[in-house]
């Protein structure tokens, strides 16, 4: 792909680049790593020899608060060291470090975004938000990674979408060349109180809950600091998650011509 990739340098001329491109579950980069090293190893260092060869101004990297691990207590800054448990945010964390390379390197105008889990419409049915919903819409049970150790209480910070661009576009804009910024959600949750709110919206109890077994190296809690971001300026304005995710359950119920086919 990377003669493709020039190619679309050479006939749009960009003047910056923001690759979300990615491979991103999980569960899929556990069964089988090829596609993830591929599209975002690869992937990512052919956009940055492209933007480097045709002089784009800037380049922003969008990667995720995963490439940190696991957190019981605090949160992680952008000083902190990369320690990823899977092959998605292992590759994810090995693109950055091609980023970062290529700023030391050839002086290419980077900055890397490291975004907590984002949710909103139009999200993919396999992540976790949006398959509850269109489980329980189909009337399906939602399947909840459970033990008696740990019965559902991984904790994961919850970024609306909008926020999110919102926060890359201000970046892309202030940030500083080489540098990492995190964009956190500030809205941490265990995975049994969303789902628990989540069956709320829909007057369902916990028996609608699939109990199944942990992934692999499952993280317990990511939690970044934000604090060199709401240094540039930035504030939220769709923080408030109870209201946001009735929303976006809404928007799924409102659309299920959407998603209906990519839920196979």
């Amino acid at each position: 792909y990377k003669a493709l990739v020039d190619r679309a340098f050479s006939e749009e001329r960009p003047d910056i680049v923001l690759n979300f491109a990615a491979e991103s579950h999980v569960d899929r980069s556990i069964d089988s790593s090829e596609d993830f090293v591929a599209s975002n190893v690869l992937g990512a260092t052919n956009i940055f020899d492209a933007s480097r060869k045709h002089h784009v101004s800037r380049v922003i990297q969008i990667s995720t608060d995963e490439v940190y691990g696991s957190v019981e207590k605090g949160s992680f800054t952008e000083e902190d060291n990369l320690n990823p448990s899977s092959p998605y945010s292992g590759s994810k964390a090995a693109a950055d470090c091609m980023a970062l390379s290529y700023y030391k390197t050839h002086r290419l105008p980077v900055v890397i975004t490291r975004s907590a889990n984002n949710f909103g419409e139009y999200q993919f049915p396999e992540k976790l938000l949006p398959r509850f919903i269109t489980n329980l819409i189909s009337g399906k049970k939602v399947p909840l990674m459970w033990s008696p150790e740990n019965p559902g209480l991984n904790v994961r910070d919850w970024l609306h979408t909008r926020d999110n661009c919102r926060a890359i576009w201000l970046v892309a804009n202030s940030g500083i060349d080489g540098e990492v910024y995190n964009i956190p959600g500030e809205n941490e949750f265990t995975n049994i109180d969303v789902t628990r709110m989540i069956l709320n919206h829909f007057g369902l109890g916990e028996d609608m809950i699939e109990r199944v077994e942990h992934r692999k190296a499952h993280d317990f809690r990511y939690s970044v600091s934000g604090e060199k971001l709401k240094g540039l300026g930035f504030e939220y304005k769709h923080r408030d998650f109870p209201a946001e995710l009735g929303k976006t359950i809404d928007w799924y119920r409102k659309n299920e011509m959407w998603w209906r086919g990519l839920a196979k």
